[in-house]
């Protein structure tokens, strides 16, 4: 498969510029975010990840869109990642289990900004650990994924990242790499102080 700069739609690619923003907002007044909610909240991310990589693997499996469903875990690993193309079950997808994915969606960023709202009630500490929670979640995403299915076989392999309000579509890559900015990020400008508390 060949590399692809550019997401789908136009206006995905300006994603890659939010890590970048937040983090000269907030070189000018660190974060007040303690060592202890960046923790929890990274724990709370990395399990609801992988909860929903098992959930999308439930969900593909009830349409039979995942190759290898009908074995053991051994074969759909042996067998999804060669034959199943994430990007390309979109058409074949039964429009009520997609409806299910689109309330899927807005369910998990309900989730991750209630909890960021949890941290702190100040709108520079909330933003920064959504971002956070969103870029812990997104990489546990795709490591439950490809422990549980062997998918993404590649960084270049195309996904369809979101579903809302259209479905955009780029290689792995690119979301990978735009969590770890976002931890970066919010990393480098947390306050050292130890009395943070985030509120």
């Amino acid at each position: 498969m060949t590399f692809r700069l550019f997401a789908e739609p136009w206006w995905v690619n300006s994603f890659f510029l939010v890590p970048f923003i937040f983090h000269f907002w907030w070189r000018k007044s660190r974060l007040n975010l303690s060592s202890r909610h960046l923790l929890f909240s990274f724990a709370f991310a990395l399990a609801f990840g992988f909860a929903e990589s098992a959930v999308v693997v439930y969900l593909r499996a009830a349409a039979g869109l995942l190759p290898g469903v009908a074995g053991t875990l051994a074969d759909v690993q042996q067998l999804a990642p060669g034959d199943y193309v994430q990007s390309a079950v979109l058409p074949a997808f039964p429009p009520s289990l997609l409806t299910v994915e689109v309330f899927r969606e807005a369910a998990t960023i309900v989730m991750l900004l209630s909890t960021a709202a949890l941290v702190s009630t100040r709108v520079k500490e909330f933003l920064a650990c959504f971002l956070w929670e969103f870029a812990a979640w997104d990489l546990a995403y795709y490591a439950g994924l490809w422990l549980l299915v062997r998918w993404p076989n590649s960084l270049k392999s195309m996904d369809v990242l979101f579903l809302i309000p259209i479905p955009w579509i780029s290689q792995v890559w690119f979301p990978i790499l735009v969590s770890t900015l976002s931890l970066a990020a919010v990393a480098a400008n947390r306050s050292k102080s130890r009395g943070s508390q985030g509120n």
